[in-house]
């Protein structure tokens, strides 16, 4: 079928997708890859945590059952040498799982800024978008893919545990050390088996990530020509033929002004002409333009007795949130209803 996206995509149109942070990415990758780097910085580090946390403890408790050397440093200052004491423990395993989190991104989308998702993004905010991404088709795949992660690694849980129930029965009586020794060499197992079938479902899910995005990628023959033509052209040519675009694209605006039933105003910075019909589920952004492009669409509606109202922040949103020939989002349909009522009412008409 013409137009049917069938083709791999061109080095171009993947450069621009990474630009715009259109990469494939796990997130499972990565919390894998931080959980077996914890199991292994305390394998490592353990002994060492737990030898300070205890000599910080003891020090804490022994500055505080002698009044006289709290009431000589202050409290602050013993809390703060408890405090240190805990950072100096945790800080071999919280570094080992920052630095396994930054190889795991660096892994999977090699180390690039994306400008472009650092730039405020008013749809963002949106809680109709949220709402939507969570409960449409790939909000419904994720939580069907948690669910499936969740009873995977329970499953497994459950045959690691269920061998070792007769130990935990026969630990009742061991001194606390042992059963602590007992307890961490347990979980410890369990742990890193767990981990692995996490690291497991994780690499299938990168690869899976992968396939969708490189589908989302796809062109069709006639982009690729599109592509072709493009860059066999200079660049002082695709310019002018940009330029030319845009003036078509701005005299066709310019032409829909006076079917418009009313153009909204900043009053001066912005202006955006809007059409209702009765035949569309909404009104009709015809044009819109700041500035310069603003001042003919108010000299165009003048001369063709178009009503103009002052209203500065529904044009600013309406200017920054639809594109021309596209219906407005719900949000706005109270503010340029009441708009249109207003225009109808003071110019004698009726909406069809």
């Amino acid at each position: 079928m013409p137009g049917e996206r069938t083709e791999k995509p061109t080095p171009k149109r993947r450069d621009e997708a990474r630009k715009k942070g259109q990469v494939a990415k796990s997130a499972d990758i990565n919390g894998s890859l931080v959980m077996l780097a914890s199991l292994f910085a305390l394998g490592s580090f353990g002994p060492k945590i737990v030898q300070t946390l205890e000599a910080s403890m003891i020090n804490g408790l022994s500055q505080i059952s002698h009044p006289d050397v709290v009431s000589q440093q202050g409290i602050g200052e013993v809390l703060i040498s408890s405090f240190s004491g805990v950072v100096a423990a945790v800080a071999p395993l919280a570094g080992v799982c920052m630095v396994a989190g930054v190889l795991a991104n660096v892994a999977q989308v090699r180390p690039k800024i994306n400008k472009e998702a650092l730039k405020p993004d008013i749809k963002k905010l949106n809680p109709k978008n949220g709402i939507k991404r969570l409960f449409g088709p790939s909000g419904a795949f994720e939580a069907g893919k948690g669910l499936l992660k969740v009873l995977v690694l329970g499953v497994i849980a459950f045959i690691t545990i269920r061998p070792k129930i007769t130990e935990i029965a026969a630990s009742v009586g061991m001194s606390p050390s042992d059963f602590l020794s007992a307890a961490g060499s347990m979980i410890l197992a369990v742990s890193r088996r767990l981990a692995v079938a996490y690291l497991v479902i994780a690499i299938g899910d990168y690869f899976f990530q992968r396939h969708r995005n490189e589908k989302s990628l796809k062109m069709s023959k006639e982009d690729i020509k599109e592509e072709g033509k493009s860059q066999q052209l200079p660049p002082e040519v695709r310019g002018a033929i940009r330029r030319r675009q845009i003036q078509a694209a701005r005299a066709r605006m310019m032409s829909a002004v006076p079917q418009a039933d009313v153009v909204v105003t900043n009053p001066t910075h912005f202006a955006v002409a809007l059409a209702y019909d009765g035949n569309k589920g909404a009104p009709e952004v015809l044009a819109k333009g700041p500035d310069l492009v603003a001042l003919q669409i108010r000299r165009i509606a003048q001369e063709h007795g178009v009503p103009i109202v002052e209203d500065p922040p529904l044009a600013r949103a309406l200017h920054a949130g639809v594109e021309v020939g596209q219906e407005i989002p719900e949000e706005f349909f109270q503010a340029v209803a009441q708009l249109l009522a207003y225009v109808y009412r003071i110019a004698g008409r009726r909406a069809g």
